[in-house]
């Protein structure tokens, strides 16, 4: 009965949830920035790509 008493004091193990839950969560917001941006960046090497072929009027 002690133990079952001691188990439900222990907090130990919802503090590691709640770190775990919050690292999960900023990982997705730093996978939808990077989603979003990976987007801009490739039309940003794209449109460069596409100037360097074209040649510079002299």
């Amino acid at each position: 009965m002690r133990f079952i008493k001691k188990l439900r004091r222990d907090e130990k193990g919802a503090t590691a949830i709640e770190y775990g839950l919050i690292a999960a969560l900023i990982a997705v917001a730093a996978i939808a920035a990077m989603q979003g941006l990976g987007g801009e960046l490739r039309s940003t090497f794209d449109k460069t790509t596409t100037a360097m072929k074209t040649p510079a009027a002299s």
